[in-house]
């Protein structure tokens, strides 16, 4: 009898681990694993699916952890950084580099143009304190459609990435004319049981996570973690409170940019104008779902998140498709998981200074 009530207290203990969306999207995900088996569907090819959009997504998922540490709050600026991982991508590009090197450089670049951005970006949610989730979605609404005119005024002439007719670039970019479709994708790749493992872009989504993790064992990063967990008590420490957030959203927008070429090379295809417009939303459910709050995240709410998340979003779609064929539920699905999840955390920040 002892043993039995031991062994609930730990059921009950594993559990109590998790949020309640975390709890409830799971389960759920794992319903429709099983009534897609039921309806025919392959196992493998929907699992597949899931772990390719996990490491299509991850990276850019990841670039809510510095900005959650340091007290901004999740990302809704993400697109900056997206804007910037394109501009980036379009520039290689551009240069007709190919096959890895465009992938480096692409990269380099990314980098380069996310720090100095994400840097003014930074200044910005200093300006802001009480405000920043707020200010954030304006700002990466904006920072897109300032990035639209770019595209279409931008002296881009390369034959890849122009319209037949007129001036200015494609709203997609096909990356298979330069050698860059799925090419971390296809390094290593593999089948586990009929589960295609595309090895090489899961390698770089870890290493990006292994760093990040290195880095807020920094001295840098553990006052950026102060600072987000007690600002006053942070400053009355002698730490650059304003500084620690500025560094933050460097790191966050240059992750952003980082995912973005994850994202694309995977795809296939860079997308362009309005296409960065509504990713961070996707991006902030994802953590949220892994057990995240508002105020604090780890790596492992990133991990956790993103494969529950996608993996609903991807497998949901054929899943229902059986089960209602008469209807596309695939948006309807999106939204409601996405800004439910968000609605449920905003309701649980706490108001008040910290």
């Amino acid at each position: 009898m002892a043993e039995a009530v031991k062994e609930k207290f730990s059921f009950r203990k594993f559990f109590g681990q998790f949020q309640l969306p975390t709890l409830i999207i799971g389960g759920f995900w794992i319903l429709i694993l099983i009534l897609g088996v039921t309806q025919g569907l392959s196992l493998p090819a929907l699992l597949g699916d899931t772990i390719r959009r996990y490491g299509m997504w991850g990276v850019m998922v990841l670039a809510m952890v510095p900005s959650i540490q340091s007290g901004t709050g999740p990302n809704f600026a993400l697109p900056i950084g997206v804007c910037c991982g394109l501009l980036a991508q379009v520039m290689a590009v551009q240069f007709d580099l190919y096959g890895m090197v465009w992938l480096l450089s692409a990269i380099g670049m990314a980098i380069i143009f996310a720090s100095i951005i994400g840097y003014v970006y930074g200044k910005l949610m200093n300006a802001v304190k009480g405000s920043e989730m707020t200010i954030a979605t304006y700002t990466g609404f904006a920072f897109t459609f300032l990035f639209c005119i770019v595209w279409m005024a931008a002296p881009f002439t390369s034959r890849h990435m122009g319209w037949l007719i007129g001036s200015g670039l494609r709203v997609t970019i096909d990356l298979s004319n330069v050698g860059a479709n799925q090419i971390l994708n296809n390094i290593g790749f593999f089948r586990f049981l009929g589960i295609p493992i595309p090895t090489g872009m899961l390698l770089f989504f870890a290493l990006c996570c292994f760093l990040v993790w290195l880095f807020f064992r920094s001295k840098s990063g553990i006052a950026i973690s102060a600072v987000g967990m007690n600002p006053m008590f942070a400053r009355a420490s002698g730490l650059n409170v304003d500084r620690s957030r500025v560094y933050a959203n460097m790191l966050s927008t240059v992750l952003a940019a980082i995912g973005i070429i994850m994202y694309s090379q995977s795809f296939g295809y860079a997308q362009l104008y309005d296409g960065p417009l509504m990713m961070a939303f996707q991006a902030v459910a994802a953590i949220l779902v892994g057990g995240a709050t508002a105020q604090r995240s780890k790596i492992f709410h990133v991990l956790l998140g993103t494969l529950i998340f996608q993996g609903l979003l991807t497998n949901g779609p054929p899943v229902l498709g059986k089960l209602v064929p008469v209807a596309d539920l695939t948006e309807i699905l999106r939204m409601v998981l996405q800004n439910g999840i968000i609605l449920y955390a905003l309701t649980q920040v706490k108001g008040g200074g910290k």
